[in-house]
């Protein structure tokens, strides 16, 4: 089994393609009429596959917040950058402010940087240092 993807409901269609898109992603293809609205599935340049599914209702059943926790359901998701300087340059370039790049281990090769959907869903951005694979392993809990 592996993660296909996820859907995540925005409140204005347009406002959240112009993002994702200035951000990189790509449409690959929507489904107009669905239980949940309509559906946009986008997926990153080199990527072979969707990896995020927006999920519009235009009759308004949208809503950011939980009712019982005031908090909306996603914490974040994560991008994989390759060149953290590169890709907050490209980022401010289309007008998407990031906070500054921090290292969670303290070294130059390891950042982390953080920007926000106009939905205020948080997205982090990852650069990995040199060798690490592209993803979490059990290998970073090891030592």
């Amino acid at each position: 089994m592996r993660t296909l993807h996820f859907g995540l409901r925005v409140a204005d269609l347009d406002r959240s393609l112009a993002f994702y898109t200035a951000v990189g992603y790509e449409v690959i293809g929507s489904v107009p009429d669905t239980p949940f609205g309509s559906l946009t599935m986008l997926k990153l340049p080199g990527d072979e596959f969707v990896s995020i599914e927006l999920v519009h209702d235009a009759a308004g059943g949208y809503t950011a917040e939980v009712d019982t926790g005031n908090r909306s359901v996603l914490n974040h998701f994560v991008i994989k950058a390759e060149s953290m300087t590169a890709t907050l340059g490209e980022l401010a370039a289309q007008g998407i402010d990031a906070e500054a790049p921090v290292s969670p281990d303290g070294s130059d090769d390891f950042l982390t940087a953080w920007l926000t959907d106009p939905d205020g869903n948080r997205i982090e951005l990852v650069q990995w240092p040199a060798g690490h694979p592209d993803g979490i392993t059990g290998a970073d809990w090891t030592e």
